[in-house]
């Protein structure tokens, strides 16, 4: 008996008898812990189940819950009983009714015959711990913690508070420096009889019972006093998502399991048959592994870390839907948006559907509906074109349209009269090229048939929710690329725009334009914009545009000649 195995146990019994007698089959005795919150009813059904196994022992019962004192006071009652009940163990190793054995007890049993005053623990300073989640390290040795994170977060968060803010310091006892590491051990006898008939036990006791995480600390510290030769690692293999929570393994993990070399892992589904049956066989059958290596699966865990948090590029899931910034790119890849454009060229939708190869869309948030290319009603990804489904979440509507539609360009048209457009989300998406002709919202109401009135209240309006815009657009925030011209001096010179925007949204060889759209007449137009001033309205977005045509061919008057005498 050169090992012996600690459980400690409070679900999945019957797995837990499959695990006990396997261990005790090949020589190894179990001492069990069974929580002390399991029904009397059920702890003597287990109690009765494993009455015929001679080297089974269960030990004095505690109320375990995670992050309190109990699992240290577990352990170490279930490490008295292994050390007054097998005086020929040598090596104690801790486990849990979940873990399973992954090689054949006698290679366990083998390795540590060889390594006879080695302690298998991991056990790292506060300075070099890099795998605490969003909580404490150093101040879980100082603070007080008399609440239970789980039961009482916010009496737990509330006192840390009050403490920092006291500037409370705990004293930690002398001869000790604080050291962290996984729950999971395998001690010599030496040292863990050494750690629990330490004089100093019950000043040690009292210390760590207000220690958050204790189970995490207490033996991690303590070996480092008594142990000639630590090796800080776990010969048990034990994962945890970003949450810090532990990965449980399922029958399709058999492969990966085998492929870490590792003696136990944990944590094992408990219907996860194929991985029981698998591992928990006679030694004849198994495959001889070598020295224990997590890290060959570290690279596959590292994979699936990074999938669950970043997800796919522009593909919003679960796991980051409801956090702002997590988003692995706002959305899937680029797309052209235009401002202006369709109000100063009659045909410009189907012209620069020609002119790239791009799916044109029309205003996509207008008002009465989403304007996809063709006015279908219905568009990739069951898309509806009601604006009540669209305008529920806009942002949404936008990226799905985006992620449906990946391999083609999508460009639509965006104006004042947009209002539910979510802006600020195209203005700070570094995919969204923007090209937008201010104050061209005032073509369609110049060519309208509406009372002056009613005109001029309608252009302040549009006026302001586009400066509202502009705002967007030009803030130190935004990274998408934006282009902003005043709609005087667009029509002044139109084909180099025209051309700059053909050449980022069309195939890697660039072409010159062949055809240009038809631009409105704007004849009168400057006279329009003349009266909305007149009328006590500033329509300062279209730029210095002339009052008439005439005036910007107008020839200065000749220089009078002078005479040199």
């Amino acid at each position: 008996m050169s090992v012996g195995i600690l459980m400690l146990v409070h679900t999945a019994f019957d797995r837990a008898e499959q695990v006990a007698r396997h261990w005790t089959k090949y020589g190894c005795p179990v001492v069990i812990h069974v929580d002390a919150s399991v029904k009397p009813k059920v702890y003597k059904k287990f109690l009765k189940a494993l009455g015929d196994v001679p080297d089974v022992r269960f030990s004095k019962r505690h109320k375990c819950e995670w992050g309190d004192w109990g699992l240290v006071a577990a352990s170490q009652s279930a490490g008295e009983t292994m050390l007054a009940e097998f005086p020929e163990v040598r090596h104690i190793y801790l486990s849990s009714g979940s873990c399973l054995p992954l090689r054949p007890v006698q290679e366990l049993k083998d390795y540590l015959e060889a390594r006879p005053r080695t302690d298998f623990i991991e056990s790292a300073t506060t300075a070099d711990v890099p795998w605490t989640v969003g909580g404490l390290d150093a101040e879980r040795f100082t603070l007080h913690f008399p609440f239970s994170w789980k039961k009482h977060r916010f009496l737990f968060d509330k006192w840390v508070d009050i403490q920092r803010f006291l500037r409370v310091k705990r004293k930690i006892p002398n001869g000790i420096v604080p050291h962290m590491g996984s729950q999971w051990w395998c001690l010599t006898r030496q040292t863990l009889s050494a750690i629990l008939q330490d004089p100093d036990r019950d000043t040690f006791d009292r210390y760590f019972k207000r220690v958050w995480i204790p189970d995490e600390s207490y033996f991690q510290t303590l070996s480092r006093l008594y142990s000639s030769n630590i090796e800080s690692r776990s010969l048990t293999l034990s994962k945890f998502d970003f949450q810090g929570k532990p990965h449980i393994f399922y029958d399709d993990h058999l492969q990966l399991l085998r492929r870490s070399d590792c003696f136990v892992a944990r944590k094992i589904w408990p219907r996860a048959t194929k991985l029981y049956n698998g591992f928990l066989r006679s030694p004849e059958g198994a495959i001889k592994m070598s020295e224990p290596n997590p890290a060959k699966i570290d690279r596959i865990f590292a994979k699936a870390v990074e999938r669950r948090t970043k997800g796919r590029t522009g593909l919003y899931m679960q796991s980051r839907y409801p956090n702002e910034g997590w988003e692995n790119g706002m959305t899937f890849g680029r797309y052209s948006i235009f401002q202006g454009f369709a109000q100063l060229f009659e045909d410009f939708e189907p012209w620069l559907a020609r002119a790239t190869g791009a799916r044109v869309h029309g205003h996509l948030f207008a008002p009465e509906r989403a304007e996809f290319e063709g006015r279908q009603k219905v568009i990739n990804g069951a898309l509806s074109d009601a604006p009540r489904n669209r305008d529920y979440n806009s942002i949404a509507f936008l990226t799905n349209l985006i992620w449906n539609t990946r391999g083609e360009r999508q460009c639509f048209q965006v104006g004042p009269r947009d209002e539910g457009a979510p802006v600020w989300f195209f203005a700070k998406d570094p995919n969204a090229q923007v090209s937008v002709i201010s104050g061209a919202w005032a073509i369609p109401l110049f060519k309208s048939n509406l009372n002056f009135a009613d005109i001029r209240k309608e252009a302040a309006r549009l006026q302001k929710l586009e400066n509202d815009q502009l705002f967007a657009l030009r803030s130190p925030y935004a990274k998408a690329r934006v282009r902003i011209w005043t709609l005087a001096e667009f029509i002044e010179a139109p084909m180099e725009p025209l051309q700059t925007i053909i050449d980022e949204i069309g195939p890697e060889k660039a072409r010159r334009l062949s055809e240009v759209p038809k631009m409105t007449d704007l004849t009168g137009f400057g006279q329009f914009l003349q009266n909305l001033k007149n009328q006590g309205m500033h329509p300062y977005l279209m730029g210095d545009f002339p009052v008439s045509p005439g005036e910007v061919d107008q020839k200065k008057p000749p220089r009078k000649p002078y005479l040199v005498q």
